[in-house]
């Protein structure tokens, strides 16, 4: 950990970083990004915005890892923002992120963006123009029932501007796409005002092996604390077994276990490998972001 610091000071160091640009810690699951940022922070002066789509949530701790003591004496944003249950959209992040940068600008510190949700952390460095259209309540509803070829379809319908990329990959995001461009259709002088964000963006990429061997052994650790007993208190508030799926992965297979279409076996074993899979996908997530002309310093 200590060798993963030294590597990030030197780094800016060459590059001789002033306060206004963003330091970006991303990495997949369990590869220790709040730790080196946490220390990244005391050396610099430095506070931190978390660039996680599920750490917004209150009383969503151990499942989501916020690990809370890891930040020590350092200030943390966009942590514990939000109720369960409430919908937190991209837009959102975007905004929140601004106020917290300014707010942090304002003391005379450093902005240290860490997290695991590469779609979070490159829309604000490479300030997407379309991800604040709002959403429209129901829209995306109205479409859930539309195969993916009807979407394509659809999607074909519109004349959209030569920036606009469509991503055809799932579902969920060729809806979202329809629902910009039927706003912009609506507003055609919508003006996004672009906020330009200089960063310099750091990568830990520990070896599959090691990956593999965090991930599992914080799998155990988060059961062994209470994981199970936090979904059933959420439950408890009123939460549904639907709510609680919509946030994936421990939620998700909770949820099934409890409702008792996955014995307690099946349930670890089920969990562990999805765990694993979504950090592949962050990986290639990240690898994606490098094609789109972000420098990951990658240690």
């Amino acid at each position: 950990m200590i060798d993963r610091l030294k590597h990030i000071l030197s780094l800016l160091e060459q590059q001789s970083v002033p306060k206004e640009k963003v330091i970006v810690i991303l990495g997949p699951t369990a590869s220790g990004k709040t730790k080196v940022a946490v220390q990244l922070a005391q050396h610099i002066d430095g506070e931190i915005i978390s660039a996680d789509s599920r750490q917004i949530y209150r009383r969503m701790d151990i499942g989501t890892g916020k690990d809370l003591k890891e930040y020590q004496d350092i200030l943390y944003h966009l942590i514990d923002i939000h109720e369960p249950g409430e919908r937190y959209h991209l837009g959102n992040f975007i905004e929140d992120f601004h106020h917290a940068q300014q707010s942090i600008l304002k003391k005379g510190k450093y902005t240290i963006l860490c997290g695991g949700t590469g779609l979070y952390i490159q829309s604000v460095i490479q300030q997407n123009p379309y991800a604040q259209v709002p959403s429209t309540e129901g829209f995306k509803e109205s479409l859930i029932e539309y195969s993916e070829d009807e979407l394509r379809g659809r999607l074909r319908l519109y004349t959209h501007p030569e920036d606009f990329q469509i991503d055809y990959s799932t579902k969920k995001r060729m809806i979202r796409a329809i629902e910009i461009l039927e706003f912009l259709k609506q507003n055609p002088d919508h003006i996004d005002q672009k906020r330009k964000v200089e960063s310099i963006v750091i990568g830990l990429n520990p070896s599959l092996e090691t990956r593999r061997n965090g991930i599992s052994q914080r799998l155990k650790q988060r059961l062994a604390e209470g994981f199970l007993r936090e979904v059933e208190n959420l439950l408890a508030e009123g939460l549904t077994h639907d709510q609680l799926q919509y946030y994936g992965l421990e939620y998700k297979y909770a949820s099934l276990h409890l409702l008792g279409q996955l014995d307690h076996k099946a349930f670890i074993a089920k969990l562990e490998t999805e765990i694993h899979r979504y950090a592949k996908r962050q990986m290639t997530y990240f690898r994606k972001m490098e094609k789109d002309g972000i420098l990951i310093h990658w240690i």
